[in-house]
């Protein structure tokens, strides 16, 4: 059937992605991130060059929106005129279609504050829309991490649940590509069962517990 039936093929690929994602899932890694690694990107960056940020495997975007919240209020209150980009990317083409329209059901009222839904969302029938303001942040596109040039020059990969997805020998590969795609003293987020400790001495750990290495 399978090679018979392209439509068939396409509904099994889509069965087989795991689109589970929220709204700055793992709070103590957020946490962590407004604490110490986003002031610190954004005190020591370049006036001179933007400051990129890529977020591969991102689903349905919910992770990317929180990402360039958090980067955009930083970058507010360190009264630095600083340009940023954000490159959001996936294999499934209706997840990211989905990201791009920005749209949210009304739970996300539990993971997102009154004051972030105020400022970066407007209230619609049945959820939240991301204003334009947010969506025009970031730049989604459909990609493959294994097969697809990479982005270059980055100064923060968020990959965060989907090494776990990988064998061993594309897991490597994968860290290896993000290796590449970093700038020097780029930080690399990863997902609470995933590690880079095996990286052959390219990173090191900020924090172990959060998954964060430089």
């Amino acid at each position: 059937i399978l090679r018979s039936n392209a439509s068939e093929l396409d509904v099994l690929a889509k069965d087989l992605l795991i689109n589970v994602t929220s709204f700055f899932r793992d709070p103590k890694v957020f946490d962590l991130l407004v604490e110490k690694i986003i002031p610190d990107l954004v005190r020591d960056h370049s006036l001179d060059r933007p400051l990129r940020i890529w977020i591969p495997g991102c689903s349905t975007g919910e992770e990317t929106y929180s990402l360039a919240m958090l980067f955009r209020e930083q970058i507010t209150a360190a009264k630095r005129n600083i340009k940023l980009q954000v490159f959001a990317s996936d294999v499934d083409p209706d997840a990211v279609a989905s990201a791009r329209d920005g749209f949210y059901p009304e739970s996300i009222e539990a993971e997102v504050s009154p004051e972030r839904l105020a400022r970066y969302f407007t209230k619609e029938a049945q959820g939240y829309r991301a204003l334009p303001e947010l969506r025009a942040m970031v730049i989604f596109t459909v990609h493959d991490v294994l097969t697809d040039p990479q982005f270059s020059l980055i100064d923060l990969v968020s990959c965060r649940n989907l090494l776990i997805y990988l064998l061993p020998e594309a897991q490597a590969k994968v860290v290896s590509l993000f290796h590449f795609a970093l700038r020097e003293g780029g930080v690399l987020l990863l997902g609470s069962s995933e590690t880079a400790a095996n990286a052959d001495g390219r990173f090191e750990a900020i924090s172990k517990p959060a998954r964060i290495y430089r």
